[in-house]
C-alpha cells in the first residue's frame, strides 16, 4: 500500500500545485511538483490501526486460536485490495488501507509470537520473510505497472496473495492449530483452582464463603499480573524498543515526507522514482533482515544514530539540491533499508538470547509496539513538514 500511495493520491485528487524554486548549485530551474496532501496521510491510515492492535493484543490475543487469527488477516488483507482497488474518492481509498493495515497488525504479532514455540533461529527467517514480502510487493507494483498494467488492475491481481498466505499456513503449518492457546507457563495466564460450587445446584454459607476468598483471589491474581507485566515492559524499553522507534521514525519520516519531494529530471518520471525508491528501500530492508546469522550488530544504539543522520541528509537536499543525481539518493535509500532492517531484525534476535523463555512470548509481542508507535510519529510530522517544505519553496 505504501508504494501505491503516491498513485492512490495522484489518482484521488484533481490537481497538484507545482512549485518553482532555484537549486543553490547551479542556475537551471527546480521544478518541485507536490500533492496537496502529502503520503503521510496514507502511511497514518496504514500504521494507527496496526498501534492500536499491537497497543491491545498482548492481554487478549492467546484466547484467539491461531487458524482463527490467520483467517482474519487474510480476510482484512482481501478487503483491502478490493476497496482501494474499485474506491472513486480518497476516503473510501484511506479506509481500503485502513483493512490493510488490521491484517498487517494482527499478522505481525501473530506470527511473531509464533516463533516462540520454535528454536531461536526462527526470528532470523522470520525476520528475512518480512524483508521478502516488502521487496516482492514494491517490485511487482512496479513491474506490473511498467507492462502496462493499471493500478487498479494491478490491486485487484495481488488478491493472489492472501489466498496464497492461508493456504501456506493450512498445509505447512497446520500442527499449530493444536497449539494450546493457553500456552504452559505463559506469562500473561495464571492458574486458577476450580470452584467446586459452580457446578453444585445449591449455594450453602460455606459456599458462598468459598465464592468470596475466589473472588479476591482473582482479584490480586489481576493486580499480580499486571504488575508483573508492567515490569516486564518497562525493562524492554531501553534496551529494545525505543532505539527501534527512533529508527522506524527517521526512516519513515523519509519515505512518506520526503521521497515524493526527492525529484530529479531524469528519464524516470516522479512517479517513477517514487515507486523505485520504496523498491529500493525495500531491497535494503530485505537484505539486512536476512543477514543476522552472519552479521550480528549487538550495539542497538547504533542504527538510530546512523538513521537519524540519514535523515538529515536527505532532509537537506529537498531545500539546497546539493545533491546531482538520482542514483546517488538512490544508494543512500537502500542504505536507509540495511539500517532498518538490521534495527529490527537484531533487536527480536537479541531478545531470543536475553530475555527468559518463560517470558519471551509476551515480549515479542509488546516490543513489536515500538516500531508501530515510531512510525506513527512519523506521519504525524511528516503532515506539516511536507506543507511547509512546498510553501517554503513557493
Amino acid at each position: 500500500m505504501l508504494s501505491a500511495a503516491h498513485d492512490i493520491l495522484e489518482s484521488k485528487e484533481n490537481s497538484t500545485d507545482a512549485i518553482d524554486t532555484n537549486s543553490t548549485n547551479t542556475n537551471t530551474s527546480y521544478h518541485l511538483v507536490c500533492n496537496p496532501i502529502s503520503t503521510g496521510a496514507i502511511l497514518l491510515a496504514d500504521i494507527l490501526p496496526t498501534v492500536i492492535i499491537k497497543l491491545t493484543a498482548p492481554f487478549y490475543m492467546q484466547k484467539i486460536p491461531y487458524n482463527i487469527r490467520v483467517r482474519l488477516v487474510c480476510l482484512f488483507a482481501a478487503g483491502s485490495f478490493i476497496i482501494v482497488a474499485l474506491s472513486k474518492n480518497l476516503g473510501l481509498s484511506l479506509f481500503g488501507v485502513v483493512c490493510a493495515s488490521l491484517s498487517s497488525g494482527f499478522g505481525e504479532i501473530t506470527f511473531l509470537s509464533m516463533t516462540s514455540f520454535y528454536n531461536k533461529k526462527v526470528v532470523s527467517t522470520w525476520s528475512s520473510g518480512t524483508g521478502m514480502a516488502g521487496l516482492a510487493g514494491a517490485l511487482s507494483y512496479v513491474g506490473l505497472l511498467s507492462a502496462g498494467l493499471t493500478p487498479k488492475n494491478t490491486l485487484l491481481l495481488m488478491l493472489v496473495v492472501p489466498a496464497i498466505f492461508l493456504l501456506t499456513y493450512e498445509l505447512l503449518l497446520y500442527k499449530l492449530h493444536n497449539v494450546s492457546r493457553y500456552r504452559a507457563e505463559s506469562s500473561l495466564i495464571l492458574p486458577t483452582e476450580e470452584n467446586a460450587a459452580e457446578n453444585s445446584p445449591f449455594l450453602f454459607d460455606d459456599d458462598i464463603d468459598n465464592d468470596i476468598r475466589q473472588e479476591r483471589k482473582s482479584h490480586e491474581n489481576i493486580v499480580s499480573l499486571f504488575c508483573t507485566n508492567a515490569r516486564l515492559i518497562k525493562g524492554l524499553i531501553l534496551p529494545y524498543m525505543l532505539p527501534l522507534a527512533i529508527v522506524y521514525f527517521a526512516e519513515y519520516f523519509i519515505n512518506q515526507a520526503l521521497f515524493e519531494l526527492l525529484q530529479f529530471h531524469s528519464k524516470l518520471t516522479f512517479s517513477e522514482q517514487y515507486r523505485w525508491y520504496q523498491a529500493l528501500y525495500q531491497a535494503g530492508v530485505f537484505i539486512s533482515r536476512s543477514s543476522v546469522n552472519l552479521i550480528r550488530i549487538r550495539y542497538l544504539w547504533l542504527m538510530p544514530v546512523l538513521q537519524t543522520v540519514n535523515l538529515v541528509l536527505l532532509l537537506c537536499q529537498t531545500f539546497f539540491h546539493f545533491i546531482p543525481s538520482v542514483w546517488i539518493v538512490m544508494i543512500l535509500i537502500a542504505y536507509e533499508g540495511l539500517l532498518g532492517g538490521a534495527a529490527y531484525v537484531n533487536t527480536f534476535y537479541s531478545m531470543t538470547e536475553e530475555v527468559p523463555e518463560e517470558n519471551l512470548e509476551f515480549c515479542l509481542g509488546v516490543a513489536t509496539v515500538s516500531d508501530s508507535l515510531g512510525i506513527t510519529i512519523a506521519g504525524f510530522v511528516s503532515l506539516p513538514v511536507h506543507n511547509a517544505i512546498c510553501s517554503r519553496l513557493r
